[in-house]
């Protein structure tokens, strides 16, 4: 008899799951450089962010990489009724810690809060990164964002002369869990070697000292979306963490002030785009998760003999025997993966035929992969 059908049992099924990483380049000439002016951010009516592209985003192979929008507590010094769109930047704190931090006890919004120290990060600017780019989540340990903290700001790129880098250095065993929104690191300042020459940019840094360097924000993991507080502009004597000799800095030309107290008077969407004149460049990994199902189809001695295939038989007779007295035989090109129903799921396909008789077993690995 041709066996068509065969059901699985308990041991014939294993489920694995696999975490694959890409490294992602974000270079500072996309968003702060020649490509800027050439279409790459989108600015939209409203005025509530930026979007960034890696190419003219009008252009069909153009993939979105990052937005870019800042905003501030109600309870902090910056918020005031005759700033500039005071209540959205309010209301654009409050959304993105409804999401990232949650509630208190009292309903409340709670606010952005260092988990190192406890410090509470009133003003902020927020950079989501888009899908696709960060996948199921970026990769604890690989990030890091690099901006100009030279005083002034100028287009000949003296901006980036002095450059700091925000790092999760110990995200990879270092991450908290107490995020509605899933794990978190933290962001660390670290001076870039341009500025390391000069000393280092951070206040109270000692280079190449790790337990020195200043914490400036949070990295959602699963949620690919950077908080950095407002304090990485100013220096230590407004409250910032920039050494004091550098100034604060400034984020283009047409700001009545300099460092994060720009955003005072100053649209959400002409902040962003001083924010983005800082960019020079952003890295880190992402993580795709791959669940698999491993089938193992195990045809015994007995099984699969015949082939229920038409021309298989020729007068009643089988066309791969030579001798009537020889065992059955048949070749094996295909497996597919059925229903409790008899319905046709899956089809797994083999690069050669594979001779199956009553003197051998065959046992073939299927995984489907999602």
């Amino acid at each position: 008899m041709a066996t068509t059908f065969k059901n699985f049992l308990s041991n014939d099924l294993a489920n694995t799951r696999t975490l694959l990483h890409e490294a992602i380049p974000i270079t500072g000439s996309i968003v702060s450089g020649t490509y800027a002016s050439d279409g790459n951010i989108k600015t939209y009516g409203h005025g509530m962010f930026k979007s960034v592209y890696d190419y003219p985003y009008l252009s069909s192979s153009a993939n979105h990489i990052f937005d870019i929008t800042a905003g501030y507590a109600n309870a902090s010094a910056l918020s005031g009724a005759s700033n500039t769109q005071n209540a959205k930047k309010i209301n654009l704190y409050n959304q993105m810690a409804q999401y990232l931090v949650g509630y208190d006890d009292t309903g409340s919004i709670k606010q952005f809060t260092m988990p190192t120290d406890g410090t509470v990060m009133n003003d902020c600017f927020f950079v989501p990164f888009a899908r696709l780019l960060s996948k199921d989540e970026i990769k604890k340990g690989s990030v890091t964002l690099e901006f100009g903290l030279s005083a002034s700001y100028a287009t000949d790129g003296t901006a980036f002369d002095k450059r700091g880098q925000l790092i999760d250095y110990s995200g990879s065993d270092g991450y908290y869990v107490d995020s509605p929104a899933g794990e978190y690191g933290v962001l660390y300042g670290t001076s870039s070697t341009s500025a390391s020459a000069h000393g280092g940019v951070f206040n109270g840094e000692t280079l190449g000292d790790a337990t020195t360097m200043p914490a400036v924000g949070l990295i959602y993991y699963q949620a690919g979306i950077a908080v950095i507080s407002g304090s990485l502009f100013n220096s230590s004597g407004s409250g910032g963490v920039l050494k004091t000799g550098l100034g604060t800095s400034e984020l283009g030309s047409g700001f009545g002030a300099t460092g994060f107290n720009a955003i005072t008077g100053s649209t959400l969407d002409t902040f962003s785009a001083g924010i983005l004149n800082r960019v020079y460049n952003v890295s880190f990994n992402n993580t795709t998760e791959l669940n698999s199902t491993i089938y193992f189809c195990r045809a015994s001695h007995s099984d699969f003999n015949y082939s229920s295939n038409p021309t298989y038989l020729n007068a009643s007779k089988i066309r791969v025997k030579t001798r009537s007295e020889d065992a059955p035989v048949s070749y094996i090109t295909t497996v597919g993966l059925y229903s409790a129903d008899n319905e046709l799921l899956a089809v797994a396909k083999l690069s050669e035929p594979l001779r199956k008789d009553p003197t051998n077993e065959i046992t073939l690995r299927v995984r489907l992969d999602y």
